[in-house]
């Protein structure tokens, strides 16, 4: 079961999936307000994510979760609510004591509220410290070209479930010691050139999850299952699932599949 994250579909992890289908039955949800996927109701959490999640899981009979960033919080709250033969996340939307800066959010939410989606989107660049330069000028280029280019219908309409996901991300700001109750083998994945404060919870969440184990890929960004490396990222799935077969796992229903919703 593949989770994806913040403004982002399930499409855009179709070449992550490819590089598993050979070996594993692959299912990639498309999350709530995207897609043929109902819209988001009013009231929202992690939770509600975490239900569709399971929802998918129990019809598909998936034992196996991977989650990216705020797809990787949500695969983590997966993981405290039924036992996984299997949990990797990259770079999950987790905060430990304050470690995510949401303070950009008020502002994120105002310029999206008034219409001015560019200003918005260069607020999350800027904020999220995504991008090597936070030069405004090189900001606002970039959030044009991903709003006008291709696929920015897509992010468009994607951008207004940003503030929801964030504000769970500060909302569950803690000492990370709630992921002590997740009892799956853990995989935790980052990648050398993402921000500090994406790879620098990965050790700790480490200490906190009893089966978890972390790695820090060389030369990858945050973007590496959806557009960068997914090739990289589905090579390390498949070892840790390798090595969890080694202990006991075994793979339910392995067959060839792309991703469905």
């Amino acid at each position: 079961m593949v989770v994806p994250g913040n403004n982002r579909r399930a499409h855009h992890y179709e070449r992550l999936a490819r590089g598993l289908a050979g070996v594993h039955a692959v299912h990639v949800v498309e999350r709530r307000g995207r897609g043929a996927s109902e819209a988001r109701a009013a009231a929202y959490s992690v939770e509600t994510e975490a239900d569709d999640v399971l929802a998918v899981m129990e019809r598909t009979g998936a034992r196996v979760v991977f989650g990216h960033s705020y797809g990787g919080l949500i695969a983590l709250h997966v993981g405290l609510r039924q036992p996984l033969d299997a949990l990797i996340a990259y770079e999950p939307g987790v905060s430990i004591g304050g470690s995510f800066d949401a303070s950009w959010l008020d502002a994120f939410t105002q310029q999206l509220g008034d219409g001015r989606q560019v200003a918005a989107m260069a607020t999350f660049l800027r904020g999220t410290d995504l991008l090597p330069s936070r030069a405004r000028p090189l900001l606002w280029a970039i959030s044009l070209l991903m709003l006008r280019g291709s696929g920015g219908r897509e992010t468009r309409d994607m951008m207004p479930t940003t503030p929801a996901e964030i504000g769970e991300v500060a909302r569950l700001d803690s000492d990370g010691s709630r992921y002590a109750g997740i009892a799956a083998r853990t995989l935790l994945l980052g990648g050398e050139k993402s921000p500090a404060y994406l790879t620098g919870v990965l050790p700790q969440l480490a200490t906190i999850v009893p089966s978890a184990e972390y790695t820090i890929l060389p030369g990858l960004d945050h973007n590496a299952p959806d557009l960068n490396a997914p090739d990289t990222i589905a090579q390390q799935i498949r070892l840790h699932l390798v090595r969890g077969e080694r202990h006991g796992y075994v793979d339910h229903g392995i067959e060839a599949s792309l991703p469905s919703t």
